[in-house]
């Protein structure tokens, strides 16, 4: 986990203990957390066509901004509790989607890797 990652993630667990919230922090709870935030952040997006969705105005972007800060602080816990590094999961993701989707054959293609 890189600096600014790991010192959120501390900040996170301090906000939490100074509540006494972590009995309510299992990976269950915050997984489902982590969901109905997403779910929060997409319905900001719900009825929009593929243009507004690309130019929201100022207040939209803010509300959108707000629901993406949870959805990462919630991975972000959730990460910690499982001592999971989410940037090494990502980087080693990228590598394995790397395979499943080479270059010659997905280039330019919304398909998914077993129809290429």
């Amino acid at each position: 986990m890189n600096d600014s990652l790991r010192g959120l993630a501390h900040q996170l667990d301090q906000f939490a203990q100074e509540r006494d919230w972590q009995q309510f922090h299992s990976p269950k709870n915050l997984a489902a957390a982590l969901a109905v935030e997403a779910g929060e952040l997409l319905e900001h997006f719900q009825w929009l066509t593929e243009s507004q969705s690309r130019e929201l105005v100022r207040d939209k972007r803010e509300a959108v901004s707000a629901e993406l800060a949870d959805v990462l602080l919630y991975l972000i816990q959730l990460a910690s509790a499982l001592d999971i590094d989410p940037i090494a999961a990502a980087q080693a993701k990228l590598k394995h989607n790397a395979l499943k989707y080479p270059i010659d054959r997905a280039r330019g293609s919304s398909k998914k890797y077993d129809e290429l």
